[in-house]
Order: structure tokens, then sequence, then C-alpha cells
């Protein structure tokens, strides 16, 4: 056991008393709750922050569904990014020449090509408008998984409420082998 001693001195002068040095110790508690705070804080925080997927319904196998031509805008995804697009039919595009190309470029894009196409669909009479626009993806066998993703990107972008990615028809493989070539 430790032993306390005491000296009482005798003799007092007159003067100031002297003020005893007291050893500091710091009290740990709010540092240890700030600690607890702050891992509780982050375990929320990564807890609430839960990655977000995209929502991709695919085509059932069967009998083809049937696209309203005027609201359909099929895009053919080429090799290193090129885009070639056609509205309505394939037969229809290929016998009057309308199948254009495009890039992911930010002004004179794809993302054009939609605008033109909802402003358009917003025009006409339907009570649809541009919700009506139906978007099909048809990937190459040359095309990337990024330009995969950048044209479901620019369909989030754009607000398209339906598109569908799609299997292009053994025509349309043939056209974009040509057009690679």
């Amino acid at each position: 056991m430790t032993e306390i001693t005491t000296q009482i001195n005798e003799s007092r002068k007159a003067g100031v008393k002297r003020q005893r040095k007291q050893n500091p110790k710091t009290d740990m508690t709010p540092m240890v709750d700030l600690g607890f705070l702050l891992i509780a804080f982050f375990v929320m925080t990564t807890e609430l922050s839960k990655p977000v997927t995209l929502r991709l319904n695919m085509p059932k196998e069967g009998p083809p569904t049937t696209v309203g031509e005027s609201a359909a805008l099929t895009v053919l995804l080429g090799k290193g990014g090129v885009i070639h697009y056609y509205h309505g039919g394939w037969e229809e595009a290929v016998k009057k020449n309308k199948i254009f190309q495009t890039s992911f470029s930010v002004k004179d894009g794809f993302g054009k090509v939609i605008s033109q196409k909802q402003q358009q669909l917003d025009s006409t009479d339907t009570k649809e408008g541009r919700s009506a626009l139906m978007l099909l993806i048809k990937p190459g066998n040359e095309t990337v998984y990024s330009s995969v993703v950048d044209m479901l990107d620019e369909a989030l972008i754009h607000d398209i409420k339906k598109y569908a990615l799609l299997k292009a028809e053994k025509e349309e493989i043939e056209y974009l082998d040509q057009m690679e070539n």
C-alpha cells in the first residue's frame, strides 16, 4: 500500500502563498464519444448509398411485337463508336435510302437526332407525344460494350421511356459489315 506523508511546516512566511503544481490529466471520454459518433455516421452513410443498377427489360423469345412505324427509331451500333440509324422499318429505309450515320458527339451527335424525333412526335396530334418514341438498339458483331452503355445513357439523358436492346437482323449485320469495310 502507499503511504501518505505529510510535513507540517511550522514556520510560515508572510506573503504570497505558493501554488502547488498539479499533473495535468486528459479526460478521453469526449474523444471516445466522438470516435463512436464518426463510426456510426460512416456505417449509416455507406449503408444508405448502395449502387443503383439500370433496369433493362429484354424481349421474350417468340413472335415479334409490332411497333408503330412513326414512333420507331432503330440504332445500329457499329465498330469504333459509329452509329447508323433509321426511322420506321428496315425495308422502307433501305428502299428510300434513308439510313443515316452519326456519332456520340455532344453537339451534332445522336442526342440531336433523338431531340428532333421527340419534337416531331410532340408536334403530332397523338396523346402520347414524345413518350411514344420507341428506341431500338441493335449492336453489331464488332460493337464494343462501351458503345452500348453510351447508347443506354443517351436514352436516360433524353428521358426515353421505351427502349429495347435487340439482336440485329441478318440484313442489318450485312449492312454494318459493308459500311465498315
